[in-house]
């Protein structure tokens, strides 16, 4: 069974959302405070926090920042304020996910179970046989056991940040919308395009050389991004030696 913490210091909002996840058959520890949170993460690693922005003692961004450099953790955060600038920061310090507070528990659960599932084993058939590498200038993919490198060298990449590296590298030189990438690569109808934005300019700063030139992942003005593959390499799948 998958552990979630859920770190909220109103114990409501706690008990409400612990109760959800519970009854969806995850097992659920509760911290009121980010010190609590980062000890109980760190004790007994979960595997996924829902986290909310406004805490006593450390708030929400200085919690995911500690839990995100121990190591890949995916946080879902959740925030009391509508300001753009508060959700943006929260992806911005490696949160996968976001929820605006009134929320529906049971959308909860489903992004929870929807971020679990990108993190989870693949599928018996594909796990069977290992998926082919993609390759594209200097970056190699290998889609099985989701590592991504740049020249030789691993990348620390989110949960969405491998899955919109992925796409691109599988699609290249095809214009996307950000509303496309929302629904390919989020599995959301509708939501907030900031959260494209910010994923894109985090992942430019990982995979470009230069990220206030962008050579890989280009802008389309007036629709959204395209992966270009250096000149004379095409995206090209094979085993890794």
């Amino acid at each position: 069974m998958k552990r979630v913490l859920v770190v909220d210091d109103d114990p409501t909002v706690s008990e409400v959302v612990a109760g959800y996840l519970d009854r969806a058959g995850f097992v659920v520890d509760v911290a009121a405070d980010g010190p609590t949170a980062v000890a109980r993460a760190s004790a007994r690693p979960p595997d996924l926090v829902v986290l909310d922005l406004m805490l006593p003692g450390m708030d929400g961004l200085e919690v995911c920042r500690r839990l995100r450099a121990a190591g890949p953790l995916p946080v879902i955060m959740l925030t009391a304020r509508g300001d753009e600038e508060d959700r943006v920061l929260g992806l911005e310090v490696g949160a996968d996910d976001y929820v605006t507070k009134p929320f529906s528990p049971r959308e909860l659960v489903l992004r929870v179970e929807s971020v679990l599932r990108r993190t989870g084993a693949p599928p018996a058939a594909l796990a069977e046989v290992a998926q082919p590498w993609l390759r594209a200038g200097p970056l190699a993919l290998d889609p099985t056991a989701r590592r991504a490198t740049r020249d030789g060298t691993e990348l620390a990449l989110t949960i969405r940040e491998f899955d919109l590296l992925e796409y691109f590298m599988r699609h290249p030189g095809q214009a996307t919308s950000r509303e496309q990438l929302m629904r390919r690569v989020w599995g959301w109808e509708f939501g907030d395009l900031s959260t494209v934005t910010v994923h894109v300019r985090r992942l430019r700063g990982k995979v470009e050389e230069d990220p206030a030139r962008p050579r890989l992942i280009s802008t389309v003005w007036g629709l959204g991004y395209r992966f270009d593959a250096p000149s004379g390499q095409e995206t090209a799948v094979g085993r890794d030696r």
